[in-house]
């Protein structure tokens, strides 16, 4: 077996072996939102709307920026590459600043109280917490695209990286309207 078959049968598996995780843990997610529609019905946390709106804008322009990257290392392009994986790690961060430095401390209600409470941060902390795990594993890109580990020809962690921050944006934008959207606001 030649190193491009290996590459390409390994490349295979790590690509079913990824979608398979990203499968699993959507499962969690819909358990998180389908927890929030059945606590919570037709109301929702009274929740800072413009910040709500900021964060959500963060992640989305966080998740251009990672198909640049992505695109730009599939050209080859490395400073390219390096300049919008970093941006969207910058991105990222703020994001995890908004709703977890920002967002948890000025709600009105704290884990405890009651179930938009618990709705609430249990939504938020586990989606922070893939942020966060993403905004590592976007270090961890950056430093071996920085180290030149990646080519256009063979770059599958950029791919990885870029395919799982786009599944948590995607998770963010469900939970943004079923948290900031959905529903009369609890007072």
């Amino acid at each position: 077996m030649s190193a491009v078959e290996s590459y390409a049968i390994k490349l295979t598996r790590n690509r079913m072996g990824l979608w398979l995780f990203i499968i699993s843990d959507a499962f969690v997610f819909v358990g998180l939102f389908v927890a929030r529609m059945v606590l919570l019905g037709d109301t929702r946390p009274e929740l800072d709307q413009g910040l709500g709106l900021a964060v959500t804008i963060m992640l989305l322009v966080s998740s251009f920026f990672m198909n640049r990257a992505e695109v730009e290392m599939a050209h080859g392009n490395r400073p390219a590459f390096l300049r919008n994986t970093f941006i969207t790690m910058a991105l990222g961060v703020i994001f995890l600043l908004g709703v977890v430095g920002v967002e948890w401390q000025i709600a009105h209600f704290g884990p405890a109280d009651g179930q938009q409470g618990a709705v609430f941060y249990a939504m938020t902390g586990f989606h922070a917490f893939h942020v966060l795990t993403g905004v590592i594993f976007l270090f961890i890109v950056w430093n071996n695209g920085r180290r030149g580990h990646y080519s256009a020809e063979k770059h599958w962690a950029v791919e990885a990286c870029a395919i799982y921050w786009h599944f948590v944006d995607v998770v963010w934008m469900f939970f943004y309207v079923g948290l900031y959207l959905l529903g009369t606001p609890i007072v």
